[in-house]
């Protein structure tokens, strides 16, 4: 993976754009509540046409979205895009997809938003792996400040997980949540993992399942090239009460940990909790011994 630069930060009075990429905005409450906190920083937030549409489990047709996102991308005066919530349906939008960049933007999202910020680093942009509108409201004042921080131009103090070895290793910080990335392999988005400290997320997958995309990591060979991977919350993937099983954590520790490699697990960031901004493309230092994960300046 190459390095990614971010765009220019972000000010108060700047204008950015709502989109909804993924599937359908059902948490109106904490949705108005994201927005109210970008608008309390100072900034101006305009809702683009469609984002409140519904077709199916998308938030629109996948020509509503398409729309919504040019829309954004090719308004002169938007300086970042804020997705509305994950779900489904972003990889979509990539189809015979083009990106018209007359200037680099932010974008800002997690979960679904994967695939798109993916897509947006093979054109050296590197987007927010962050808050989305529906989630923002309930982050911790440490994790608001922080995505503030990073689109506003300072720097991040490092991530402490717990540490399983390995030494420490430097490299391109790739966070994704695991099952959307999954998806992707052997596609055109199939992300790029030389020189990756691969950070991973995911929520609502049975412990099997987790199992199971692991082993097609590992069986495809794709964390050969990765330097070190950063493990964040897999939160509602407990087994099935009538079903004998391994928990989420005994599967991470048999498919991950005879990699080799550096590996801190338990970092703030993923779904139900505490989501720690992450840059897409940035050097990183991951450290399996201190537990550390710190963006290099």
């Amino acid at each position: 993976m190459k390095l990614c630069k971010p765009p220019t930060p972000l000010k108060p009075g700047d204008l950015l754009r709502v989109i909804a990429p993924s599937g359908t905005l059902r948490e109106l409450e904490a949705f108005y509540n994201g927005i109210a906190v970008w608008r309390s920083r100072g900034y101006r937030v305009e809702l683009t046409a469609g984002f409140d549409h519904r077709w199916g489990y998308l938030a629109g047709t996948d020509a509503n979205r398409r729309f919504q996102l040019l829309t954004a991308l090719n308004d002169p005066e938007c300086r970042g895009i804020l997705c509305a919530r994950g779900g489904y349906g972003g990889a979509r939008l990539l189809e015979d997809w083009v990106w018209h960049l007359p200037e680099p933007k932010w974008l800002v999202g997690f979960s679904d938003i994967t695939g798109l910020l993916l897509s947006l680093s093979y054109q050296g942009i590197s987007g927010v792996h962050g808050p989305l509108l529906t989630t923002l409201a309930a982050e911790p004042d440490w994790s608001v400040n922080r995505l503030f921080d990073w689109v506003e131009g300072r720097s991040l103090p490092p991530l402490q997980g717990t540490g399983w070895g390995g030494g420490k290793t430097t490299g391109i910080l790739l966070p994704v949540n695991l099952t959307v990335a999954t998806s992707l392999l052997g596609t055109p988005i199939q992300p790029d993992l030389a020189d990756v400290i691969l950070a991973i997320e995911d929520v609502g997958e049975a412990p099997y399942r987790i199992d199971r995309m692991l082993t097609q990591w590992r069986l495809g060979g794709f964390f050969k090239p990765v330097k070190g991977i950063a493990i964040g919350r897999f939160s509602q993937c407990n087994p099935p009460a009538t079903i004998p099983s391994f928990t989420v954590e005994e599967v991470l520790r048999d498919r991950l940990g005879d990699l080799g490699i550096p590996i801190v697990s338990q970092l703030p960031f993923g779904h139900d909790g505490e989501n720690a901004t992450l840059p897409v493309g940035v050097r990183v230092e991951l450290d399996g011994d201190l537990g550390t994960l710190r963006i290099e300046d």
